[in-house]
């Protein structure tokens, strides 16, 4: 049996770090184990877009299809789609990771971009680790 070592947060970038360290990047998509107790499919996307464009909804939905079939996702279920605030965390991990922060008192108190977040839950067999219990994220470049 293989085990990771848990992730740990060390620091936050702060808003300059943030911007230099998005200049290139197309989009970052992490999977992770889903921890709902009613989840609809055994994995949990979150798909951080580098922009801040409104996404008209036939826009939005043509992008979620072309990762769909990239990443042979099925069952997909609970969408969220939109801007929001988003930190990255330097951890044990080759690259910072990110975090989509949903709660206001992390939006006062940590240093964020905003971007466009397609978060929602899923099944793949591209993702075994997270189906065993594993965080991960890899960035595209343009």
């Amino acid at each position: 049996m293989q085990t990771h070592e848990a992730l740990k947060t060390q620091r936050y970038f702060d808003e300059a770090e943030i911007a230099a360290h998005l200049e290139g990047v197309e989009y970052i998509i992490m999977a992770a184990p889903s921890t709902r107790q009613d989840a609809q499919a055994p994995i949990h996307i979150t798909i951080f877009l580098n922009t801040i464009d409104d996404l008209p909804p036939q826009i939005q939905q043509a992008v979620l299809e072309k990762f769909a079939a990239q990443y042979k996702l099925f069952n997909i279920s609970d969408l969220f789609s939109q801007i929001d605030a988003v930190a990255f965390a330097v951890t044990n991990q080759d690259t910072p990771m990110p975090m989509h922060l949903f709660k206001d008192d992390d939006k006062k108190n940590l240093p964020h971009a905003f971007m466009h977040i397609i978060d929602f839950e899923a099944d793949s067999e591209d993702f075994k680790e997270a189906k065993s219990g594993s965080t991960g994220w890899s960035y595209s470049y343009n």
